[in-house]
């Protein structure tokens, strides 16, 4: 921006607040400084593909998953399921059968006896240098055989080393001995005296290793693989507990989303073949229970059926009698006198009633059963009406807790802790079911209570019929309901014998679980290796951000203008010379050109008509180059042929004596306290037209001696002998020395250093000038530095534009174009732009 004499003017009517305002953020900036330490993110980079291949090869553990899908079919049925056995009366509903089995699935009373059926107490790995692999139990040559009649140490490593012709070493860890050895008899920790470690044996196939935390043998594996060789095999015993809580936990149970009969069973874990092999195992199992409760419960439903006929024939026997003597007795073989509407009406209700007495029955007898432990002896719960999977589920775990405390009363004595938790563990279940009992027994006494109504209002209407007749009327009608009754109950009879003789599961298995070689589903690799290199990646990126809204300093031209609306006298690049007398040795360098750039811009801020004018050079702090800029300025002014004198008006830090060589024996403090005349503190120097007039000593009164009216008049002295009068000022930051020299100068350069001024520092010149107590007042923007390879490195110039014709200056000679210039010159050639 090449500044005017109105520009001091500009900006004066905005808000106070904004004046001198910088952001807190510069993202060009930021990203400059990406950048500029792109090296940080390629290590930090390499280093993050470093630590995830390392992660994924050795360290990450591979959770496989495999699944298995079943069908349930509704031919045949078992007592813990809704769709069982006699479906004569109350028919099938829903999927009530698959979320039972669901429930069963997940139960902790089935996988506990999957845990002790198959023998899933063992955990098998392998140890590579690094990396722990979880095996199959198939993979590995033998198979560990515990004596549960003798306590075992549960999540301890038993290394297992082969070591030919079917010897294996045995080798137990040096530290993790416990005190606390696990019966798996009785499910429960015990207190051994302490021990020593045993040492290392070699152990032969089925022969027993005995030592007080362990006892077991290896047996040969009858299916080993031969495609696997194992250095060494790790294997880890773990409690009953532990092992049902890792399998419920590691299985879901879903439903087809078209056909709702179809499950699909899945289970995840570290070794795919031990997923694989669990799935149908398990399924396996499941089979033969199911197909055994199924069993039990229809020859316990032909026993129930085959007692109630027995009961009911003679009802039938007895019933048909009285009709007989009846009809024989008083000669009636038919209702004349009766609506055959009444009669069908009447023959319904009591029909229904004849089913709700039958429900009720059976629901009689299986409360008997539930409450009386005999879960055992259950009837078919269709019978009851009964088609609720919760229900189902909780008879399903009350028989499991029965066995259950057989087992434990072999073991425990009757008041002991293990047998009281298991008795409250039972009579909650028992609770539940008997609350589900309860809702049914209600519904069917308020449904009873419904007919017995309704049949009550025919027989009111039926009381005028003759005596006879009614006898005769009541004895058909309770002939008709055994009769119906029996004849039902002896063809569903016929079924469930049937059935026994022709069991088979309802279980069938569409799709067995296989190895079809399915990958991971965790942990997600490729995640991780990103989150790694991007957590690196994130912290050069954290510390640039921080450095960023840390870093106070100014850096960019824009925003220096933009903000203070300060016009911009010119650039400076970087001094790279051993002096401060750039114009004067280095003429024809980008600097010298930059200062003669400044001169010609300094006439936008005089008056033209004036003819001696003040120039005020001064800055925030020490070192932004106020000194420098001075001397340069007042020598492109001498070289113009102008008369010029630089005073050196800094008292506190006398500077520009040395790079001219001169005395500074006698200067303007000499001068100011009348120890000398004028004529003695003019310095010549090498340019015609300018001389230099040094600060002279330090005095002890700097502030009083530049305020003073002597030094005014002194001012005033030289303005009469030079067209210019260039002042070398103290820092305004730092004292207020110089806003007293302002006043008396026509024009203020004020130096801005790249990278170094502060941008709070501005906020007080800023306002000082849109409060117009400053006027004509122009930026020096100093040792500007360009990094992104564009010209020669820095500016010279504000107008000048950066680093245009290559060569222009001396120190051109030695420069390299760098490569990112290269390249973008030959695309803009390749794409035919100038």
């Amino acid at each position: 921006m090449i500044p005017d004499k109105n520009n001091s003017k500009q900006g004066a009517g905005q808000e106070a607040e904004k004046i001198g305002s910088f952001n807190l953020f510069d993202p060009a900036h930021f990203v400059q400084r990406v950048i500029k330490n792109w090296y940080w993110f390629v290590i930090l980079g390499f280093i993050g593909y470093c630590i995830s291949f390392v992660y994924s090869k050795y360290y990450a553990q591979r959770i496989y998953a495999s699944s298995l899908s079943l069908s349930i079919s509704n031919n045949t049925a078992s007592y813990f399921t809704p769709n069982q056995s006699i479906n004569f009366i109350w028919g099938q509903g829903g999927n009530q059968d698959g979320v039972y089995l669901k429930k069963i699935l997940l139960s902790r009373s089935h996988n506990e006896y999957l845990v002790k059926k198959l023998d899933l107490i063992t955990n098998y790995t392998t140890k590579g240098l690094i990396k722990t692999t979880y095996l199959d139990k198939e993979d590995s040559p033998v198979f560990l055989e515990i004596d549960k009649g003798h306590l075992q140490q549960v999540n301890y490593n038993i290394n297992i080393i082969p070591k030919g012709k079917n010897n294996y070493e045995v080798v137990l860890p040096e530290e993790g001995l416990s005190n606390y050895l696990y019966n798996y008899n009785t499910e429960a920790y015990e207190t051994v005296p302490s021990y020593s470690r045993k040492k290392n044996t070699i152990l032969k196939i089925n022969e027993w290793y005995e030592s007080p935390n362990l006892k077991f043998r290896l047996v040969p594996n009858p299916t080993p693989n031969p495609n696997v060789e194992l250095q060494n095999i790790i294997i880890n015993l773990i409690p009953v507990n532990q092992a049902v809580n890792s399998i419920v936990s590691s299985l879901t149970v879903d439903f087809d989303k078209e056909l709702s009969s179809i499950m699909i069973i899945s289970k995840s874990g570290y070794n795919l073949n031990n997923t694989i092999n669990f799935l149908n195992n398990s399924v396996t199992e499941l089979k033969k229970k199911r197909l055994q409760d199924q069993n039990t419960v229809d020859q316990n439903t032909v026993e129930y059926l085959s007692d109630n006929l027995i009961k009911i024939r003679k009802k039938l026997d007895s019933s048909a009698t009285v009709l007989n003597n009846l009809k024989i007795n008083n000669r009636l073989f038919d209702m004349e006198n009766i609506d055959a509407k009444t009669l069908e009406k009447l023959s319904n209700l009591e029909a229904q009633k004849a089913e709700l007495v039958t429900k009720l029955n059976s629901l009689t007898d299986i409360r008997n059963s539930v409450d009386a432990n005999s879960i055992e002896k259950m009837i078919n719960l269709n019978l009851a009406g009964i088609e609720d999977g919760g229900f189902n589920a909780s008879i399903s775990e009350l028989k499991a807790l029965y066995a259950k405390r057989r087992e434990m009363a072999l073991i425990y004595t009757p008041n002991s802790e293990p047998m009281r938790e298991i008795n409250r563990l039972i009579n909650e279940a028992r609770n539940v079911s008997q609350g589900g009992l309860r809702k049914y027994f209600q519904g069917y006494y308020d449904k009873l209570a419904d007919l017995n109504s309704q049949i009550g209002v025919i027989d009111h209407d039926l009381i005028t019929l003759p005596e006879k007749q009614r006898m005769f009327l009541d004895a058909q009608r309770g002939y008709d309901m055994i009769e119906s009754t029996y004849n039902t109950l002896l063809a569903e009879q016929s079924k469930s014998q049937m059935r026994v003789a022709t069991n088979q599961s309802n279980l069938n298995i569409i799709d067995p679980a296989k190895n079809l070689g399915q990958g991971p589903i965790a942990p997600d690799v490729n995640a991780t290796k990103m989150q790694i290199i991007g957590g690196l990646l994130l912290i050069p990126l954290i510390f640039l951000a921080i450095g960023e809204l840390l870093d106070n300093k100014i850096r960019s031209i824009k925003e220096l203008l933009t903000v203070t609306k300060i016009p911009l006298l010119g650039v400076v690049g970087h001094n790279n010379y051993d002096n401060n007398l750039t114009v004067l040795e280095e003429p024809k360098s980008s600097i010298s050109e930059a200062f003669r750039a400044i001169r010609a811009n300094l006439r936008f801020l005089f008056d033209e008509e004036q003819k001696s004018k003040v120039i005020l050079v001064t800055s925030s702090i020490s070192g932004e180059g106020k000194t420098y800029v001075s001397i340069n300025i007042a020598s492109v002014l001498g070289l113009s042929g102008k008369k010029a004198v630089l005073l050196g008006m800094d008292l506190r830090k006398p500077k520009i004596f040395g790079d001219f060589k001169i005395n500074n024996k006698n200067g303007i403090s000499n001068y100011l306290t009348g120890q000398v005349k004028l004529e003695e503190i003019i310095n010549n120097t090498s340019i015609p037209g300018l001389d230099v007039i040094t600060s002279g000593p330090i005095p002890p009164n700097p502030s009083e001696l530049l305020m003073s009216d002597s030094n005014m008049q002194f001012i005033d002295k030289l303005k009469e002998m030079y067209e210019y009068v260039i002042i070398d000022s103290p820092p305004v930051g730092l004292v207020a020395d110089s806003f007293e020299l302002i006043k008396k100068a026509d024009t203020t350069i004020y130096v801005v250093r790249h990278e170094y001024t502060e941008k709070h520092m501005l906020k007080m010149i800023t306002e000082k000038y849109f409060n117009k107590e400053i006027s004509n007042l122009g930026f020096v923007y100093n040792d500007f530095v360009v990094k992104q390879g564009y010209g020669y490195g820095y500016g010279y110039g504000y107008g000048y534009g950066y680093g245009y014709g290559y060569g222009y200056f001396e120190e051109d000679k030695n420069y390299t174009e760098p490569t990112v210039i290269k390249v973008r010159n030959k695309l803009k050639k390749f794409f035919g732009k100038k």
